[in-house]
């Protein structure tokens, strides 16, 4: 079965400290031009919050957690944290800065779904030895979790791959205990493509004595033909 792991330990949780939000609607462009980003938290039994926090801190945090890391998230001058996942990020469509977070709150007693990308690790002695090409053919697989127990990624080893008609399917992902696999167990995460072979026209057309059939039948043809009598 295909290995699975993470590029962060299993049950890893970040941090993060928010601060009530200074100003609101179009004045937000100011709180940028400070270097802050702002920031919405909602769900759970809590009433949605406008926040801000330092863009320093969400360029540092975002990459590491993506969709599937909690994040504990506090509030300066207020007690206790909430669980939370990012669920959007806003970006300037030119400098692909971020300029907005949503992060949802969540029950860390809930099993909560998300797709968690596949990452393949392995060189298949299908590429290596016989010139084939890997194709991953799902770059994610739904899973179902408890929050702290959702894995960053599925890592997948491809190295079992010997031929081309070698397959890695769904099924063949072992996952950790706690971890359901909601994708289709046949859907096929991984294969190796054969190599294409060009075969130029004139070689396929060329018969063992290395003529070209086709033109000895139309030398043959003119050759049939009566000719006209005056």
């Amino acid at each position: 079965m295909a290995d699975q792991s993470g590029s962060a330990a299993r049950g890893e949780v970040a941090s993060l400290t928010l601060n009530p939000r200074e100003v609101m609607g179009k004045k937000t462009s100011r709180l940028r031009r400070m270097g802050k980003v702002p920031v919405h938290l909602y769900g759970g039994d809590k009433e949605p919050l406008s926040l801000q926090t330092e863009y320093a801190e969400l360029r540092r945090l975002l990459p590491r957690v993506g969709l599937n890391i909690p994040v504990a998230i506090s509030i300066d001058g207020a007690d206790g944290e909430d669980i939370c996942f990012v669920r959007e990020v806003q970006r300037n469509p030119v400098t692909d800065e971020v300029i907005h977070v949503d992060f949802l709150r969540t029950d860390v007693n809930r099993r909560i779904r998300a797709d968690v990308p596949v990452m393949l690790e392995g060189t298949p002695p299908a590429v290596s030895m016989m010139g084939g090409t890997l194709i991953q053919n799902m770059l994610t697989v739904s899973v179902e979790a408890l929050p702290l127990d959702m894995p960053p990624a599925l890592h997948v080893d491809v190295s079992t791959l010997s031929d081309f008609d070698a397959t890695i399917h769904v099924s063949d992902i072992a996952v950790s205990e706690g971890l359901s696999v909601v994708s289709a167990g046949d859907d096929l995460v991984a294969r190796v493509a054969a190599p294409r072979v060009e075969v130029e026209a004139a070689g396929v057309a060329e018969d063992a004595t290395g003529e070209d059939p086709a033109a000895g039948e139309a030398a043959a043809g003119q050759a049939a033909e009566p000719s006209e009598s005056g």
